[in-house]
């Protein structure tokens, strides 16, 4: 008797790869979890050590599975995701062409650029940063490699995301949440009366396990689920300060302040690239996936609440 399919995640340990991990295992789904020093998770005992820049131990981490998860993270710097990122998506192409296995790249919206309106799949990849060119030239490489019939991929991309969990990487975690919780100002990147979608973690992660379930889903963009329409940084301060029972005392940092915070703050000075994001409407419309799976994103308000039950 077989063995059930293998799913395996590279990039385990983050917040997305972690909701994954526990979304398949709740599927009744053989999960392996991959990345340099590899966390055991209820249900999950297949654990792979492996570093996704080198060829070998990608391919290594690569055998045997059916679909393959690419979820990494890397440190936020331009030098670093420069060097990084075409190495490691050379190499899971390599392992996933080698041993035949579907391929999920987890992605985000860089590659887009300022955007005139609501982001969608089809969006051309027209990058206004340094960080956005990596993203953009990767996700062409693997579209590429689809094309041309050499390997079966998917690129699901989600905004900028929040929930349970995220307080390492979730801007309203860490800029909002936990500043309110230690009693001081939040703060805002950006313009605040701009609107702003938010990807829900566990809805990202939802998304992603449906996406490897569905054999019409491949080889295609998809944009996660996401809730619109989106408060503007003023609405998230006051629905999160009347969750939180706190007044929604904020400053907003704009290009100036994220100079100065930059010179002492090499993750702040990283961000400043990005600025854009928050000095327009980011939208981010999921409407072909919500459409295609019959799913609706969770609502703000709802998502904000289980989020601070659990942060």
């Amino acid at each position: 008797m077989s063995e059930s399919p293998l799913y395996t995640i590279l990039g385990a340990g983050g917040i997305i790869a972690n909701e994954l991990a526990t979304t398949l295992v709740s599927n009744q789904k053989r999960v392996r979890l991959v990345s340099r020093s590899p966390q055991s998770i209820a249900g999950i005992t297949d654990l792979v050590a492996a570093d996704i820049t080198d060829a070998a131990q990608t391919l290594n981490a690569v055998k045997g599975s059916a679909v393959v998860f690419l979820t990494a993270g890397l440190k936020y710097d331009t030098k670093v995701w420069s060097d990084a990122w075409p190495r490691i998506m050379n190499n899971v192409i390599a392992a996933c062409k080698a041993t035949g296995a579907k391929l999920i790249f987890f992605d985000n919206v860089y590659s887009y650029g300022l955007v005139n309106g609501p982001m969608k799949e089809d969006t051309p990849y027209r990058p206004s940063s340094k960080k956005g060119q990596v993203r953009a030239a990767i996700a062409t490489q693997l579209m590429n490699e689809v094309k041309a019939g050499n390997i079966t991929a998917t690129i699901a991309r989600a905004a900028d995301f929040y929930g349970p969990g995220a307080d390492k990487t979730g801007f309203l975690n860490l800029l909002i949440i936990d500043k309110f919780k230690s009693k001081s100002s939040a703060m805002w990147l950006g313009k605040d009366t701009l609107t702003h979608t938010y990807t829900f973690t566990p809805d990202a992660a939802k998304g992603l396990y449906l996406l490897s379930q569905d054999d019409s889903s491949w080889n295609q963009v998809w944009h996660l689920p996401t809730a619109n329409p989106a408060p503007d940084g003023k609405g998230y301060m006051q629905m999160i300060a009347a969750q939180m029972g706190v007044k929604p005392r904020y400053m907003k940092l704009g290009g100036f302040m994220l100079t100065i915070s930059g010179l002492f703050d090499p993750t702040i000075r990283e961000m400043k690239e990005m600025l854009y994001q928050n000095n327009y409407p980011y939208i981010l419309d999921s409407s072909k996936f919500e459409n295609h799976f019959h799913v609706k994103p969770t609502p703000y308000e709802e998502g904000m609440r289980l989020t601070l039950a659990k942060q």
